[in-house]
């Protein structure tokens, strides 16, 4: 059975989708920690990163530098902060969050935004790749 990211990568969820390639796909986090938090996903569904072959794991490295760029570019922050946790969504996942303080990388505070800003905020990034 298909999980919540191959679903959205799929599009049958819904999702703010900010860049893709042949390999992966990057959105906004739906309970970001900062505003222009994204995710880069692997399209292949794997649980674990270091479970990605070698080729895979680079590609997804590459593919997150090239959407944390646009995410620097795009929303101001002092900087991007790169975090690979995944133990809600069993599927690789990295988080690209824009950095005011400590507390933005903590997963404590999130933020609020319409479907409107969300709309607007995967814009302003895609516009900067």
């Amino acid at each position: 059975m298909a999980g919540i990211f191959s679903k959205i990568i799929k599009g049958e969820i819904p999702s703010y989708k900010v860049y893709e390639d042949e390999k992966c796909y990057a959105f906004l986090d739906i309970n970001p920690n900062a505003v222009g938090h994204t995710l880069c996903v692997t399209k292949t569904e794997v649980d674990k990163i270091f479970d990605l072959s070698e080729e895979d794991y680079n590609h997804l490295m590459q593919f997150s530098r090239k959407v944390a760029l646009a995410v620097r570019k795009a929303i101001p922050c002092k900087r991007v902060g790169m975090s690979v946790i995944g133990l809600e969504v069993p599927h690789v996942h990295v988080h690209l969050i824009p950095l005011h303080t400590m507390e933005d990388a903590t997963f404590q505070n999130k933020q609020s935004l319409t479907p409107e800003e969300f709309k607007s905020v995967a814009k302003k990034i895609q516009n900067c790749i």
